[in-house]
């Protein structure tokens, strides 16, 4: 029966210092709620030369997801506490490997995207800069046939990266 108090009271410890915890840790995020409570993302447009249409919506909501599922940040039009605004910028295949005959084997698929990243709260942590991605895919497929997985999966990291260095306080 002792045991089981102290296991009680451990617990209820444990509950009430957790609760008093002002900065939200999870998943990375290191956030000072009391002073950052919004968040405004602005529509990020393709600029790239190279174009594919699906690419700048999935960005778009693929960056408001990761930071409605990892903070409680409020997702504001305008004037948020913290500001994310940029485009994507570059979109290009090049060839990563080629045979013995002179033939491309491989293609590398890059994406890059700058960013402006203001702290309305704390400006020292503004910063404008590039964030970038590649994959590679054999050049006996159509990119057609691989393309939206491996932008997904660029974007994905992208999307890493800008959470990273906004709200994880981490860089590259």
């Amino acid at each position: 029966m002792k045991v089981f108090r102290y296991i009680i009271s451990a617990i209820a410890i444990m509950s009430v210092a957790a609760s008093c915890a002002i900065s939200y840790k999870f998943n990375g995020a290191s956030i000072d709620y009391s002073k950052v409570k919004t968040i405004t993302i602005e529509t990020f447009t393709n600029r790239a030369a190279y174009q594919w249409a699906p690419m700048a919506p999935m960005f778009n909501e693929s960056l408001s997801n990761i930071y409605s599922r990892q903070t409680k940040l409020k997702q504001v039009k305008n004037n948020g506490d913290l500001v994310l605004a940029g485009e994507i910028t570059g979109y290009d295949q090049t060839n990563k490997s080629i045979s013995s005959d002179g033939f491309s084997t491989m293609i590398q698929l890059k994406m890059t995207v700058k960013v402006r990243y203001t702290n309305n709260t704390e400006h020292k942590d503004d910063f404008d800069r590039q964030f970038s991605a590649s994959r590679e895919y054999d050049s006996s497929q159509q990119l057609s046939s691989v393309q939206e997985e491996l932008v997904q999966q660029m974007i994905d990291e992208i999307i890493d990266q800008i959470f990273n260095a906004t709200v994880a306080k981490w860089s590259d």
